[in-house]
């Protein structure tokens, strides 16, 4: 695998990373919300309360850089190679769910993950071109 390659993993993982904190910051945005809406005005109080919100602003940040990352990896990978790697997203997302959201990760999920991180070191191993 030469320098190239690696870079292009290098920012598949750090994409990845950037969404996870993405989704992080949105599921704990969310939870401190009533999200149940019953009418047009409620929507709107609802968009309201989520525009002030700090953590939402972070999310869009780290949503806006994931995808510059995500867009230059495309100009110099094959989609089929970037989009595999970047799967990683769920192995990313049950850690820091688990670790930092203290939710509850069934064994068989964790397996899954598991067997996506095999698919994934297999796609790799094919390199980036």
């Amino acid at each position: 695998m030469n320098k190239q390659e690696l870079f292009i993993i290098f920012l598949i993982v750090l994409s990845g990373i950037c969404d996870t904190l993405n989704q992080l910051c949105i599921k704990s945005s969310i939870n401190t919300i009533d999200m149940h809406v019953a009418s047009l005005k409620k929507a709107f109080i609802l968009v309201w309360k989520i525009a002030w919100m700090p953590l939402a602003w972070l999310a869009f940040i780290f949503s806006c850089t994931s995808l510059i990352i995500w867009l230059y990896v495309l100009s110099k990978a094959a989609l089929s190679f970037a989009y595999t790697v970047d799967s990683m997203h769920y192995i990313f997302i049950a850690f820091a769910s688990s670790l930092i959201l203290k939710e509850k990760v069934e064994p068989k999920r964790w397996l899954g993950t598991i067997l996506i991180m095999g698919g994934i070191i297999l796609v790799t191993l094919t390199g980036a071109d």
